[in-house]
């Protein structure tokens, strides 16, 4: 009978993130925003089959920065641009193509205060957008 209740146990255990992906174990959470040794802002997003970014918005201080981009989709492949004409100032730097399971880093320095979107191009008419706000 105790045999049962652990295996019963053991089946229904408390992970809790069935259908969550979880921020890369090696670093912060997901859009948290830190700051490297060498003084750079650091965050990390993450794409999935559902046509989202985790999380889709976080805020930098005006400076360098340095964005990764982790595609945890078992089938979609996605990309990463900051929407022309959509913020203060051009953002240039961006990811064209992240196949799933790639992981890719692209830097950027934001220098003007504001709201700046981004995208994956492949899926804007899926609502596949996100804000990166540089505060200030």
């Amino acid at each position: 009978m105790v045999a049962v209740a652990v295996v019963l146990l053991a089946g229904c255990g408390g992970g809790g993130t069935a259908g969550q992906e979880a921020a890369p174990s090696s670093g912060p959470a997901l859009g948290t925003v830190t700051t490297a040794p060498d003084g750079v802002q650091e965050v990390t997003l993450q794409t999935q089959d559902d046509y989202v970014f985790t999380p889709s918005e976080f805020t930098v201080a005006p400076g360098p920065v340095r964005l990764t981009v982790a595609n945890v989709a078992e089938q979609m492949t996605h990309n990463f641009r900051f929407t022309p004409d959509d913020g203060p100032a051009p953002i240039d730097p961006e990811i064209p193509l992240l196949t799933p399971g790639e992981t890719r880093t692209i830097e950027l320095t934001a220098t003007t205060p504001g709201e700046y979107g981004f995208e994956c191009s492949f899926h804007t008419q899926l609502q596949q957008f996100g804000t990166m706000t540089v505060s200030g």
